[in-house]
């Protein structure tokens, strides 16, 4: 079994809290799609995905794989604002495809729309290197577990 540090405090920010998922983060499916995250907060997430190895048949980057970055992105969002002991899941998801990209690096920026006690719930742009709107998304999360009583 392999044991990672503890996440970072939300004191520490949100690099800090996005290089420790990039560290623990590398052996999962995220990890495999090259997806490097560069901010972590419960209101905002952002990482980058490259188009290489991410393609369908015409060497067009895949709906699915924007698709798997804005549920990383929301979910990861969600799951910093449950807090220690909790777990977030996506629950929906739905993206629209608006331009086809062909290579290079996309960026995805997750804004959350609501932070509950029991849902929350992201928008998701995901960008080109020219900056170009390519996909939008939304996501919930439920989230599961008992609240930290503080």
């Amino acid at each position: 079994m392999t044991t990672f540090a503890a996440p970072p405090t939300p004191e520490a920010g949100p690099e800090a809290a996005a290089a420790w998922v990039n560290e623990v983060g590398a052996d999962t499916l995220a990890g495999r799609m090259g997806m490097i995250f560069l901010e972590a907060a419960p209101r905002r997430v952002v990482a980058t995905m490259p188009v290489s190895g991410n393609t369908q048949l015409q060497r067009m980057l895949h709906g699915g794989a924007s698709a798997v970055l804005a549920e990383s992105l929301g979910s990861l969002g969600a799951a910093l604002h449950a807090g220690e002991g909790r777990i977030a899941v996506g629950v929906d998801i739905n993206a629209t495809h608006h331009l086809p990209v062909r290579s290079g690096t996309v960026t995805g920026v997750a804004t959350a729309l609501h932070l509950g006690g029991t849902t929350a719930s992201y928008e998701v742009v995901i960008t080109d290197e020219a900056g170009r709107r390519v996909c939008t998304a939304r996501i919930t999360c439920a989230i599961h577990g008992r609240r930290k009583r503080g």
